[in-house]
């Protein structure tokens, strides 16, 4: 089932809390894009695209669009103070030498050992696998941001990842429309459920096994 408006500014609110003042942070396609709308003005943190920008900002109005200026996924984006441009092929030196702190991508399927598969449906054309291989493998933290569960309304954090592997164990957060899920060495903890659902909506809708903690709080915005 596919994510509404409403549903993905939520997730992508949530995942800003995740960062922190200095941090260089890639964003992927889709609702991470919408993180650099809910970052306070009193946090600095430098936006990376694969493309050869390193200090993208906010969503711009219509009417401040520059049509020169786009992130890795192809849309308008800004920039802010500071911003620095350069070529693919040194955006991704960064990224392989480890100077990212967090990615944050979307997800097709991950697994309770923090397994990432993102880039390819059998059968389906696909453009290729982008940037996601080096920045799941190299960043400092992977968190993920995705539907909890596929348009046939099956669990998309998996006991074992069905579809090819982008990389092994590489994810540390799940943010889902549901919850909030640590990946840790003993296995998957639900951090916090997101209204308006309960821990029993979550664990319904998870095929992996979750570990539910005491501190378990909701999420209402």
């Amino acid at each position: 089932m596919g994510l509404g408006v409403e549903d993905r500014h939520r997730i992508a609110k949530r995942a800003a809390k995740e960062i922190e003042n200095g941090m260089i942070v890639n964003l992927g396609i889709g609702i991470p894009t919408l993180i650099a709308d809910y970052i306070p003005s009193d946090i600095s943190v430098q936006f990376h695209a694969e493309n050869g920008v390193l200090g993208t900002g906010p969503t711009p109005n219509r009417s401040d669009i520059n049509p020169n200026l786009c992130n890795a996924g192809g849309h308008p984006c800004s920039v802010v103070q500071g911003a620095s441009f350069f070529d693919s092929a040194t955006a991704f030196g960064m990224i392989r030498r480890g100077r990212l702190d967090v990615t944050i991508l979307g997800a097709l399927e991950v697994s309770e050992e923090g397994d990432l598969a993102n880039w390819i449906v059998p059968g389906k054309l696909v453009p290729g696998m982008g940037g996601a291989m080096e920045l799941a493998q190299k960043s400092k933290k992977v968190i993920v941001l995705m539907n909890h569960t596929n348009k046939q309304g099956k669990s998309k954090i998996l006991k074992e990842c069905k579809l090819p592997l982008t990389a092994k164990g590489c994810v540390s957060l799940i943010i889902t429309e549901m919850a909030v899920i640590e990946v840790t060495p003993q296995g998957l903890e639900l951090k916090e459920v997101m209204e308006p659902y309960t821990v029993e909506d979550v664990i319904k809708h998870t095929d992996a096994q979750l570990k539910v903690l005491k501190t378990t709080g909701k999420v209402e915005e």
